[in-house]
């Protein structure tokens, strides 16, 4: 069921992506974003918008203006516990930088960025040197933050400034990189775009997903949307919860979960969505709330903290949640002010980090409600001297 797709290749270089995929022979400009509507493609960075909308939304602003558009491809991949974009650009580069030469012709774009990490840059241009496209891709090296690869954050690093959001108004479509109508699509979706410009009528409807369980080590797949989660991620034996989404994804118990598939709208269904295509099994050994207060206090500390929400709500937030983990009796009324903060930061931050923080919260508080009790009788669950199972990143 488990199929290689994007990452078919057996080694990066031009040849053997060639080998295996072919040349590209792109469809007109016109017809880049009539193929993503035509295949339902939506964005694999997380949001899962539609490309062919954002395709002609940036074209369509750049005619209004009279400027040449921006493409970028995103690769700043600052969740600690996802892979899948660091393994994508390391197995299959070319496939990403076709798909940033077809969103570089759709929007009829002069100048293409390719932003990822910065120990990636030199094996990148490598590859780049490789290649005699139409369009000269520059790269960018991007911060190891959580909050780089937000769209406007990742503008800002493309213009040579902080990885911090800033006002959605006017958008990125319109006013991105040096001011001009700017698209930013996630590598994952070039790649696939660019599948799909071959003839590969699977690519839309395929994700890469990071798994995490216990026992096994972390790996990326390549797995259709129509599969179910717990044909993909073990989930038989030893698991208490299944973590969707990534740090601003959402807990599922393992009943929940098991019964799903992959699909958006049956995600949605139960209160979840791929995000960052994370996947994780909670061993029983270990503590949801634990390791879910190790999570959010380290959003708090990745966040721009420019705005309320995030200046003050998601400390806060931390905090409690921290209180909660530990055993021993709660303060009085605790669980409740975490609930009504929670409640004030849902939709007033500049960008979605105190949303999706939040939503991590909810689901956290929910599944794991079992243990609150046990917690509050001064006891724990998890088994002493375990390391914890969800990853912070470097020196975290």
């Amino acid at each position: 069921m488990l199929s290689p797709g994007l990452l078919a290749a057996g080694d990066p270089t031009l040849a053997t992506h060639l080998a295996v995929h072919g040349p590209l022979r792109p469809p007109a400009p016109d017809a880049v974003a009539d193929l993503a509507a035509a295949h339902g493609l939506t964005g694999r960075g997380g949001a899962g918008f539609p490309v062919a909308v954002k395709l002609r939304a940036v074209a369509g602003a750049a005619h209004a203006g009279r400027r040449r558009a921006v493409v970028v491809g995103n690769g700043a991949e600052g969740e600690p516990a996802a892979h899948k974009d660091a393994v994508l650009l390391a197995r299959a580069p070319h496939l990403v930088l076709d798909g940033l030469q077809l969103v570089a012709a759709a929007t009829g774009a002069d100048d293409a960025v390719l932003a990822v990490p910065g120990p990636v840059v030199a094996v990148l241009e490598r590859h780049l040197a490789e290649r005699a496209d139409p369009v000269p891709v520059r790269l960018v090296a991007v911060p190891d933050r959580f909050l780089a690869g937000e769209e406007s954050a990742l503008v800002s690093v493309v213009d040579g400034g902080p990885p911090l959001p800033r006002s959605k108004r006017p958008p990125v479509r319109e006013r991105g990189v040096a001011g001009r109508p700017s698209l930013v699509q996630n590598v994952e979706t070039l790649a696939r775009l660019a599948l799909l410009a071959r003839g590969d009528r699977r690519a839309a409807a395929g994700v890469l997903v990071t798994r995490h369980a216990a026992g096994l080590p972390v790996d990326v797949a390549d797995v259709p949307l129509t599969a179910r989660l717990d044909a993909v991620l073990p989930l038989a034996t030893g698991v208490q919860a299944v973590l969707v989404g990534g740090y601003h994804g959402s807990w599922l118990t393992v009943g929940t979960a098991a019964g799903v598939t992959l699909e958006p709208a049956e995600l949605a269904g139960v209160g979840a969505a791929l995000g960052a295509g994370v996947l994780a099994a909670l061993p029983e050994d270990r503590c949801g709330l634990v390791e879910t207060a190790r999570v959010v206090g380290h959003l708090a500390e990745q966040s721009a903290g420019r705005c309320g929400p995030c200046l003050n709500g998601l400390p806060r937030i931390a905090a409690a949640l921290q209180a909660l983990a530990r055993p021993g009796p709660p303060h009085p009324g605790l669980l409740a002010d975490l609930g009504r903060w929670c409640g004030l930061v849902v939709g007033r931050g500049a960008c979605s980090h105190p949303d999706g923080s939040v939503r991590l919260v909810a689901s956290a508080l929910r599944v794991f409600e079992p243990e609150l009790a046990v917690h509050a009788s001064g006891c724990c669950r998890a088994r002493p001297g375990t390391a914890p199972f969800l990853p912070l990143g470097s020196g975290a």
